[in-house]
């Protein structure tokens, strides 16, 4: 995404629709990130990125300032993934209290330890994740746009709107304190393995 792909494509704001078919491809990817800074675990990606589309497609014609894009965007994608955690909450309290149903079983082909396999790696990846969700914002959107969309600095500070020396800034600390979580997540995780390996062997010793 070059600096010309950031401004308000010619048409856009008019509503042609080939304008903002043309817009919307150019910042999909980054505006993909910001969702997962912000939304909610369980929400679905493809879900918000509609959602976020048709947002655009609707006010596209109140940005007055075609320089703006970006921020606005952002500020679109930030509070379609808030209101979709709002929505995901009101909804898990509704199953708390009416009780949630039984869980589906898995009726694949793939062996056991390849599903065991795909589910560690899974699992991985979404304490990896939660993680990074549990960062400040101001640590967290760098984080996601760099590692999950590979933005360059300075595409990252016109999306965030403050200098590129405030995101190399940023950008260092985000990951040591993402190090600093993982470790202590790592650290605890084998305490409780610890823990639940010792206790059937003290169960055994017991008269």
């Amino acid at each position: 995404m070059n600096r010309e792909q950031a401004k308000l494509r010619p048409g856009a704001a008019a509503g042609d629709e080939d304008s903002i078919r043309a817009l919307w491809h150019a910042h999909r990817r980054w505006v993909a990130a910001i969702l997962l800074a912000h939304m909610p675990r369980d929400a679905e990606l493809e879900d918000l990125l509609q959602d976020v589309a048709v947002q655009v497609v609707r006010n596209i014609d109140r940005l007055k300032d075609p320089a703006a894009i970006r921020p606005w965007l952002r500020t679109i994608a930030v509070n379609t993934a808030r209101t979709a955690g709002r929505r995901r909450e009101v909804r898990r309290r509704g199953l708390h209290l009416v009780g949630a149903g039984s869980p589906g079983r898995f009726d694949g082909a793939a062996s056991a330890a390849e599903e065991a396999a795909r589910r560690e790696a899974r699992e991985e990846g979404e304490r990896a994740m939660a993680l990074c969700r549990m960062l400040p914002e101001e640590y967290r959107e760098p984080l996601m746009l760099r590692a999950v969309r590979g933005m360059s600095y300075r595409q990252i500070a016109d999306v965030l709107g403050v200098p590129v020396t405030t995101i190399e800034t940023r950008l260092v600390r985000g990951r040591r304190m993402l190090k600093e979580l993982m470790e202590r997540d790592m650290a605890r995780r084998s305490e409780e393995a610890r823990e639940a390996s010792a206790a059937p062997a003290k169960g055994r010793n017991e008269p």
